[in-house]
């Protein structure tokens, strides 16, 4: 299943909400992710230039954008960024289907 790491951050909206009503982030945002059919890998608060970073896999990358959508127009986040990861396999995998196209490629000159 593809992997997906986000990154976002809380608005002013969403700071105030945690004061007035303290709750487990992870939690929800595990909830979104599975409606969106995916598994949160992992969830961790950060330091730098944003608020939050999240690890899932999603089958579906629409059903992800959909749930990043939601997040979104709730007004609790913003900044929000997506990435695809690849594993150490998969990036060998890459390799290797790259060694056998080579030769179809000639580079302008």
């Amino acid at each position: 299943m593809p992997r997906f790491i986000i990154t976002g951050n809380y608005t002013q909206a969403a700071a105030k909400g945690m004061l007035t009503n303290p709750s487990d982030r992870g939690t929800a945002t595990g909830a979104l992710v599975e409606a969106a059919g995916g598994t949160m890998e992992a969830y961790y608060a950060t330091t730098g230039p944003t608020d939050f970073i999240i690890i899932a896999s999603v089958d579906d990358v629409t059903n992800l954008m959909s749930a990043l959508i939601v997040a979104g127009a709730s007004g609790a986040a913003s900044n929000l960024q997506t990435q695809r990861a690849f594993t150490s396999d998969e990036l060998l995998g890459m390799q290797q289907k790259a060694a056998s196209m080579a030769a179809a490629y000639s580079p302008p000159g």
